[in-house]
């Protein structure tokens, strides 16, 4: 387990807090269960630190959509990430801990989602409202 600050785009903390062992490939799937169930779904897990990227982060580093610090779909990455930036107020360069990141979006209206997430394919499976659902009535 790595104490450097995680990398990640706006649009990846609300996957984080949905995955649920599913992904684009068996790489990136890997990679995103260390990152998730091994450094944030663990009792130290609220204390790591997330510095807000605009380029490929620790998630995409395995996405089979990556190119360099880049996508195929950068579109509508930039759309999601941008929608998700404004929605937990986040800029570039920002440093929180996954706890604080996790209060942002408990504070996040439950329709929210629809309109954040609205050009994501993962939206219609809707494990990130049952997320977020979860971490709103644990509250």
């Amino acid at each position: 387990m790595s104490d450097r600050p995680l990398r990640y785009r706006p649009h990846h903390f609300l996957c984080s807090l949905g995955f649920e062992g599913k992904g684009y490939s068996d790489a990136f799937t890997a990679n995103m269960t260390a990152i998730v169930m091994g450094r944030l779904r663990t009792e130290a897990g609220p204390a790591v630190e997330i510095e807000v990227t605009a380029a490929a982060d620790d998630i995409c580093a395995p996405c089979p959509a990556r190119r360099g610090e880049g996508c195929d779909t950068a579109a509508t990455i930039d759309q999601l990430d941008a929608a998700h930036a404004r929605a937990l107020g986040l800029t570039t360069g920002d440093r929180l801990s996954w706890g604080e990141a996790l209060d942002r979006m408990r504070a996040l209206p439950a329709e929210a989602l629809s309109e954040i997430c609205a050009p994501c394919q993962w939206l219609r499976y809707g494990m990130c409202r049952a997320a977020l659902a979860r971490l709103q009535s644990d509250s």
